[in-house]
């Protein structure tokens, strides 16, 4: 009978270190080839993202759309969660905090958690990754928002009053600062990619940790995402639930076109596959 290599396997590089990882199909993954690519990722999105030409006027106008189609819904509650949360200081601390800093760290997690551990369905939501924020800076680009903390300097006497909390409680940074202004597109909160990074998270964990609280967190993190896009108004819900869309886009793109891992197992000790 002919001895399928079922799983993933080391591959050894230069004196005996591993370079990468075998797929059980034959592929190869070598970490610093992924490690450029999710860096390339970073830079391009980064770039990309704060290279929008949207005019305060169209970003105001746009948000004023999302309200309308929330309203009409009934789905226009992100004033009071945030009045709601105002009350409990330490609560808007953590939150500016999490904003901040948790899709990074979750999603480098994930990364490295896949590269790891299911090696052979890290190509699919890489992919699925890549796509999803590309697409998100298309949405960024034909669709300008003004998220809800610069409501109120567009709003001609009529507040919305909602508080930008990055600027009213302690961060270590803030949009308000001239550098970071200058720098950050202000605009960018359609589809919302905090929320699409923490559904791609949540579908990369729920299936693959078998823990209960493993399982609660992998649910807990695009509820709390959204909980702390809202109550810091730097989000809608609609921006949430695009971004839920646009990574369900990228995750259908991604199945199409990658197949690195998802082909039939070959022999072990077979040539790897390119």
């Amino acid at each position: 009978m002919t001895d399928l290599a079922a799983t993933a396997t080391s591959v050894p590089g230069d004196a005996g270190r591993p370079a990468g990882r075998r797929l059980s199909d034959g592929s190869t993954l070598a970490w610093w080839r992924e490690l450029l690519v999710v860096g390339v990722l970073y830079v391009v999105y980064e770039t990309a993202r704060n290279l929008s030409k949207a005019t305060p006027e169209r970003a105001f106008d746009n948000a004023l759309r999302v309200i309308d189609w929330q309203r009409a819904v009934n789905l226009w509650h992100e004033l009071p969660a945030q009045e709601w949360a105002l009350q409990y200081t330490p609560m808007i601390v953590v939150a500016n905090y999490f904003y901040g800093s948790a899709y990074i760290v979750v999603t480098v997690l994930a990364l490295v958690f896949l590269y790891r551990l299911h090696p052979d369905d890290y190509p699919l939501w890489r992919n699925t990754l890549a796509i999803g924020t590309l697409l998100g800076l298309i949405g960024f680009a034909t669709f300008p928002l003004m998220p809800p903390r610069l409501l109120d300097e567009f709003a001609a006497g009529q507040p919305f009053g909602f508080v930008d909390t990055l600027i009213s409680y302690p961060t270590f940074w803030s949009f308000d600062s001239a550098a970071l202004q200058a720098v950050s597109n202000q605009y960018a909160a359609m589809p919302s990619l905090h929320c699409g990074w923490a559904f791609w998270a949540l579908w990369v964990f729920w299936p693959r940790v078998r823990s209960w609280w493993g399982k609660a967190l992998a649910v807990a993190y695009p509820v709390a995402t959204i909980y702390v896009v809202v109550i810091t108004a730097n989000h809608y819900l609609l921006d949430a639930m695009g971004g839920l869309v646009v990574f369900a886009v990228a995750y259908g793109i991604a199945r199409a076109v990658t197949r690195a891992g998802r082909r039939p197992p070959v022999p072990a000790g077979e040539p790897a596959r390119p």
